[in-house]
């Protein structure tokens, strides 16, 4: 793994690249409140074949905050820095993998900017329309984050609201906190991301209503379910299936929003689709 940044759109996007060696090229792209150190272990498990390419989305992880939040954290600019990170990297043709609100981004360059660009489009647990109640309850948790004195609070924290994720190891559960941590200027541990990033849903509340798009994705297209997911319904999921791109849908077992990405299993799933199989 290696750790690099570029300036897209004028702030500086951390990335961490795998597998540079390849020339096929996957990004993967992290969820609303997360980083791309969340794609860790499906990023060392595809660069044997891939060169992956992980950002962190403005406002979180190492990557700037946006001085204007009310204008810059929403889906079109989201866009506008995954296209310019991709431009300075040479990606021609590449795959999209997308957690949430990656997979909300993925779908909008799917069926504009980069519409003759993707290879491919993983979209976890997300769709064209999401359900108001998860909306609700990632702007609550989200848009306040807490703060400890210590990172083993932190990691309980994690522990509780992300149990949807599915089965994560001690070992998992630690790594996940320890790269989505920041100290405040008082010295207490929070979340890696700036909490003005809950504007979008004030400022842009209809970004993720995205049918129109969907409908005019052409890439190939896999969406993984969390089997109890509250964001992604599954009436929704099945219409996905016979709409737009005609996703292969996949339920995940024991999870809910959204899969972890983070067992053999998930990461082969992936894998076989990259492949064509």
């Amino acid at each position: 793994m290696i750790s690099r940044y570029l300036v897209c759109e004028g702030r500086e996007i951390h990335y961490t690249e795998w597998g540079s060696e390849h020339t096929e090229t996957v990004t993967a792209w992290h969820g609303l409140a997360r980083t791309g150190r969340d794609m860790d272990e499906l990023a060392a498990h595809l660069s044997s074949r891939y060169r992956v390419i992980c950002p962190d989305m403005i406002g979180r992880g190492l990557s700037q905050w946006s001085p204007r939040p009310e204008r810059e954290y929403c889906l079109e600019f989201y866009g506008r820095i995954a296209v310019s990170l991709a431009d300075q990297l040479g990606l021609e043709r590449f795959h999209w993998i997308g957690t949430s609100m990656g997979g909300a981004i993925g779908m909008r360059l799917a069926a504009g900017t980069l519409k003759h660009r993707l290879r491919s489009l993983v979209l976890n647990d997300m769709g064209p329309k999401i359900a108001d109640a998860a909306l609700e309850r990632i702007r609550t948790y989200a848009g306040k984050p807490p703060q400890f004195d210590r990172l083993t609070e932190l990691e309980q924290y994690f522990r509780t609201i992300y149990k949807p994720y599915g089965w994560l190891s001690d070992e998992q559960w630690r790594h996940l906190t320890e790269t989505s941590a920041r100290r405040t200027p008082e010295g207490r541990i929070t979340t890696h991301y700036d909490p003005n990033m809950v504007l979008q849903f004030v400022q842009h509340p209809r970004d993720y209503d995205q049918w129109d798009a969907y409908d005019a994705i052409e890439a190939p297209t896999l969406c993984l379910r969390g089997e109890s997911s509250d964001l992604l319904a599954s009436e929704i999921a099945g219409e996905m299936r016979r709409r737009g791109p005609r996703a292969t849908l996949v339920t995940i077992a024991n999870c809910g929003h959204a899969p972890a990405l983070n067992v053999p299993d998930q990461w082969n799933l992936v894998e076989r689709f990259l492949n064509g199989r």
